[in-house]
């Protein structure tokens, strides 16, 4: 069975590849689909953003389908289309408000790099004491089956921010966040302390408990 991630971010690719890697599914990046635009998050909250961009890359799985799917033919009532897997994910900062929240990735304008988008974060919290640094990783993933029905899953990681940037490890804001019960950062800590806990990797135990039932739906009895 083939799985159609929707993004673009090689980091994000990477990170749930390896979630997957213990099931037996074959992955589909939007690279193979050939140069298509990015999909405009302008939701206000995660779940729609993820929804937004499961949906718009499951249409052009579906025009691909004579290509990637195994068992496809021109019949709906016959054809496999792929699963498609979609996420959106924000740094949530109760000192600021929820900030940047679903703007994450957008905090300080389009295809900004993550340096810059620490440094204002570290720059609004110069004076916010330890005790008041809590925030949260929330992120939220849709899967749109062969049929068109969507479910979501969500994880999250609590935490706080660190007083400056820490670590070279991971991407987005991993170098200034600390995750609860830790001392370090995740960019500190790397990918495997990462891979356990954090709230994409939490979102993605769901998906794999999810997909491991569609398998067994679809084994002979």
């Amino acid at each position: 069975m083939r799985l159609l991630l929707a993004t673009h971010n090689r980091h994000k690719v990477g990170e749930i590849q390896s979630a997957l890697a213990s099931i037996n599914w074959e992955i589909v990046t939007l690279s193979a689909l050939g140069d298509l635009p990015e999909v405009e998050e302008d939701g206000v909250t995660l779940g729609e953003n993820a929804r937004k961009k499961a949906r718009s890359a499951a249409i052009v799985g579906e025009d691909s389908c004579p290509r990637f799917c195994r068992g496809w033919e021109s019949t709906p009532a016959n054809r496999t289309a792929l699963w498609t897997l979609a996420e959106d994910s924000g740094l949530e900062i109760d000192a600021l408000g929820g900030e940047p929240g679903v703007r994450s990735a957008r905090y300080c304008g389009p295809g900004a790099p993550d340096e810059e988008r620490m440094r204002k974060v570290l720059a609004k919290m110069a004076a916010v004491p330890t005790e008041r640094r809590r925030a949260r990783f929330r992120c939220v993933m849709c899967l749109i089956g062969p049929e068109g029905n969507e479910v979501c899953f969500e994880g999250e990681c609590e935490g706080r921010i660190a007083h400056e940037m820490r670590g070279s490890a991971g991407f987005g804001y991993d170098p200034i966040f600390i995750p609860r019960g830790y001392d370090k950062t995740f960019g500190e800590l790397g990918p495997t302390v990462k891979m356990r806990i954090s709230h994409r990797a939490r979102a993605l135990q769901e998906v794999v408990s999810y997909l491991r039932t569609r398998e067994s739906d679809r084994q002979p009895g």
